[in-house]
């Protein structure tokens, strides 16, 4: 693990979703509160269900897989959502102290950047609007998943009444 360029942090931050909430502001005080860089191989995980860390990532390169772990060993795990460059992991279990709902699996390589609680904590005193556009980033992202979620089970839904009309 080596400590990040801010710079570098930075940029990213301002390519990313999470940018457009909290700014070059904001993206300044999240990257200069990077707390390292990580790398993660092909099928090395990130975290496993049912844990809990202090901190949340941001992905640099690569791609991450939030999956369903299978309980035998020779089975894949069951992807739930891909996430890539410049999307956070982590983030809901960091800000409401709950264990993961999901593992978290590399998809080839991956780099991606940590932050921790003992170095995000302070800013809830020290940049409280920087806190406030950071929450409602993260909340953004809650309502798009929940809504791509609603339009997959309507989906779904329809194709279970029509009787499987259409299906190859």
């Amino acid at each position: 693990m080596n400590k990040p360029d801010v710079k570098k942090v930075k940029a990213l931050i301002m390519e990313s979703p999470i940018g457009e909430y909290i700014g070059e502001d904001g993206a300044d005080i999240l990257s200069q509160n990077a707390c390292c860089e990580n790398g993660l191989k092909d099928g090395d995980f990130l975290f496993h269900k049912g844990e809990l860390e202090k901190c949340f990532y941001l992905i640099a390169e690569g791609r991450i897989a939030l999956v369903k772990e299978r309980k035998k060993k020779e089975k894949r795990p069951h992807i739930l959502r891909m996430l890539q460059k410049g999307d956070m992991v982590a983030e809901l279990s960091f800000i409401d102290d709950t264990p993961h709902s999901a593992s978290a699996m590399a998809l080839g390589g991956v780099s991606l950047f940590s932050f921790k609680d003992e170095d995000i904590r302070p800013l809830i005193l020290k940049e409280p609007q920087f806190m406030f556009n950071f929450m409602r980033a993260i909340i953004k992202r809650v309502h798009s998943a929940i809504a791509a979620v609603g339009k997959q089970q309507m989906a779904l839904s329809d194709y279970i009444s029509s009787g499987g009309k259409g299906r190859s």
